[in-house]
């Protein structure tokens, strides 16, 4: 085979991986994605052209990276398809904070993630949702979309409306799109992540008790927020199919 014949079928093989990426089958990805860089480095051996053979590596150590990141979500999904855990926090307990809760969910995967609560309304639910938004532009690499599914504040729709779309221009810059949806007939507090992670909290996110002060610790590091009385079950969606 030629070096434009590899190439031509690196193209097709990876096209294949990015498509099995974006389906989120790891397994089936990793393989196209190591087949595809053999057949890409094959190809930089055989052209002459430098310029194309720079192109040719630079592509290689993307895909490396990514491969190496299915190879990660693959054994993550193996290890974790019948997983369910349950974490009970207490009234008044603390370190419990987002970041503990979500974080070890995050991986390079995660490009969207959906939260379905009908409580986003009041100025601390509006902040709690914020600090969600935080946590995942700061940890999730791939991160491209955020759904809100809540309800409209009967008393004040308008400001509620309004310090939404601000946290959805400000995440603009970050190149994340916040999508915001009402409805009047949302119950259920949920959160789903594209990598396949469901978080079910009583409470939503509005678990946290007010801070004692503007000035005291947890006011704004919600790992020193007292908590209320929740539980929290996560799942893996291979473990409830």
């Amino acid at each position: 085979m030629s070096g434009i014949g590899h190439e031509a079928a690196a193209v097709q093989v990876l096209t294949r991986a990015v498509q099995l990426d974006n389906e989120k089958k790891f397994s089936e990805a990793l393989a196209c994605y190591e087949q595809g860089i053999r057949l890409l480095l094959q190809a930089a051996k055989e052209v002459q052209d430098e310029s194309k053979r720079s192109h040719f590596r630079k592509k290689t150590e993307e895909y490396l990276s990514r491969a190496e990141a299915m190879k990660e979500a693959a054994a993550k999904q193996r290890t974790l398809a019948r997983t369910h855990t349950q974490i009970q926090i207490d009234a008044g307990a603390t370190g419990y904070s987002y970041k503990t809760i979500f974080e070890p969910l995050i991986d390079k995967t995660l490009s969207s993630a959906t939260v379905e609560d009908a409580y986003i309304r009041s100025t601390h639910q509006i902040y709690n949702f914020l600090q969600f938004c935080e946590l995942l532009v700061h940890k999730a690499e791939c991160l491209k979309l955020i759904v809100l599914q809540t309800t409209r504040d009967p008393g004040d729709h308008r400001t509620q409306h309004s310090r939404l779309e601000e946290i959805q221009h400000s995440l603009k810059k970050h190149n994340v799109t916040l999508t915001i949806e009402y409805s009047d007939t949302i119950h259920d507090r949920e959160i789903r992540f594209d990598n396949g992670w469901i978080i079910k909290i009583g409470r939503g996110l509005d678990y946290f008790r007010k801070a004692e002060g503007r000035f005291s610790l947890g006011w704004s590091d919600y790992h020193f927020r007292e908590c209320h009385q929740t539980t929290v079950d996560i799942f893996h969606q291979t473990s409830v199919k």
